[in-house]
């Protein structure tokens, strides 16, 4: 037990100096000094985190929900799963019910593959449909606490507070790449 919270007490120190991480709230970006030609996401579904990359340089992390509590891979149109895979952010535009809405490229070739796949070893129903409407958002005020607690609400989407999609709106853009992992 003793080399055991030696290890955790060795290593913790070194996690936080190869990984850095800014929880939302640690201070408002200076978006025009970000080049957004170099910004992409990566959503980690297991930690409730959409990561914000300029580069290689990681500049934020945002607390996020999704469909259900599984957190597994989209597998048909109605499962209210969010997809896992590379997409592209291919449209965004403000949203009277999300607030903001950036849209993703779902279904995209990996996406379709995985479906048809699915499909053809009979692992989904006959007349299954893949889907589609898949994107990063806001929510309605009364819904926000949620986030903080991990209470999965969307139907495949990823849920931000307001404050932050408003944030991460002003520096993404269409072809932003969107990387969502397990």
């Amino acid at each position: 037990m003793k080399k055991l919270l030696y290890l955790l007490l060795c290593t913790i120190p070194l996690l936080s100096y190869t990984r850095p991480v800014h929880d939302p709230g640690d201070g408002h970006l200076d978006t025009g000094k970000i080049d957004r030609d170099k910004v992409f996401l990566l959503i980690i579904k297991s930690n409730y985190r959409l990561y914000l990359y300029e580069d290689t340089k990681l500049l934020k992390t945002y607390k996020v929900v999704f469909g259900n509590n599984h957190l597994g891979d989209k597998r048909m149109e109605g499962d209210r799963e969010t997809p896992d895979g590379t997409f592209h952010i291919i449209d965004k535009h403000p949203d009277k019910r999300w607030n903001k809405f950036m849209l993703l490229d779902y279904p995209n070739k990996e996406s379709i593959e995985k479906f048809d796949y699915r499909k053809a070893h009979g692992l989904l129903p006959k007349n299954a449909k893949i889907g589609g409407g898949i994107g990063i958002h806001g929510c309605r005020p009364g819904v926000q606490l949620g986030i903080d607690l991990r209470v999965n609400w969307t139907n495949g989407c990823i849920g931000m507070k307001n404050a932050d999609v408003d944030e991460l709106y002003n520096i993404v853009k269409v072809g932003t790449p969107v990387v969502i992992r397990q």
